[in-house]
Formats: structure tokens, C-alpha cells, sequence
């Protein structure tokens, strides 16, 4: 939270300055029942049905319940939010964990999640290079692009 906490006032300053009315209205469309069942829809499309296999196939039996929550809660509750399309959202989740530093497993699922959506090497090769301010040389060298 404290490395995007700075951002989130800035982006609520730079949307009042706009003119968008906050909070905005709630973008929610999955319940805390149904939840985990539209999650790994969204999930399976964005990263492909086989992929999410995969990941829950090959989760240790005691840590099984981590790919449920990743499902549910990622997925199920921010993912199948409307307001934002699953290219745009990938950019940014991938742009967060690149600036984040040290969750080079993500970032490289989120890479192939944002091929898979749509975009391209060069695409992330030009996200990346406009946070090199931010996440400095030897981030960028690390990453899965």
C-alpha cells in the first residue's frame, strides 16, 4: 500500500481536475458467493483455460486454497469489475508489479496474460521504459519481455 498511495491521490486529483465525480458508483458485479466462479471465468480467458490448469494442478494439496483465493479475489473481485477492459487492466497490473520490484513470477504471468489479451513485446517494452525512472535499470534488465 505505501508504494501506491501517493499514486492513488494523485489520480484522484488529476480526475477531480477532469471533472469526474468521486467516488465513483460501484463497478462490482460478482458477489461474495458467486465470486470465485466468474473469477476463473475472467481468469481463464485472460490466461488460458490451460494455464489455469495448470496452476491449480500443480499447487502443493496445503496450498491449494491460494489459487482459489487468487481466483476469487483478484480475479472475481477486481478483474470482472466493469469500467476498464482486460487489455487496460492487464497494463496496469502489469505496470504495478513492475514498479513494485521483487515479483518477477507475476510479472512474467502477467506478461503472457497481456500477449494473450491483445498486446505485444513492443507494447511492454514501452510500458516498461516509461517507468525506468521509477524502477530503475536493473528492474527492467530482470524482466520476462
Amino acid at each position: 500500500m505505501a508504494k501506491v498511495f501517493d499514486f492513488s491521490h494523485a489520480t484522484n486529483e488529476v480526475f477531480t481536475e477532469r471533472g469526474v465525480v468521486l467516488p465513483l458508483p460501484d463497478q462490482s458485479t460478482a458477489t461474495f458467493e458467486d465470486r470465485e466462479d466468474k473469477g476463473l471465468e475472467v481468469q481463464r480467458r485472460i490466461i488460458g483455460s490451460d494455464v489455469v490448469y495448470r496452476l491449480y494442478a500443480s499447487s502443493p494439496e496445503d496450498q491449494s486454497h491460494i489459487q482459489h483465493y487468487l481466483s476469487a479475489n483478484c480475479f472475481g473481485d477486481y478483474y470482472t469489475r466493469t469500467g476498464i477492459e482486460a487489455p487496460t487492466r492487464e497494463l496496469l497490473t502489469f505496470s504495478m508489479l513492475v514498479a513494485l520490484g521483487g515479483c518477477d513470477p507475476e510479472v512474467k504471468g502477467h506478461v503472457a496474460a497481456k500477449v494473450h489479451v491483445g498486446d505485444g513485446r513492443s507494447r511492454l517494452i514501452e510500458v516498461a521504459t516509461q517507468l525506468l525512472p521509477s524502477i530503475g535499470y536493473q528492474s527492467l534488465r530482470r524482466q520476462p519481455f
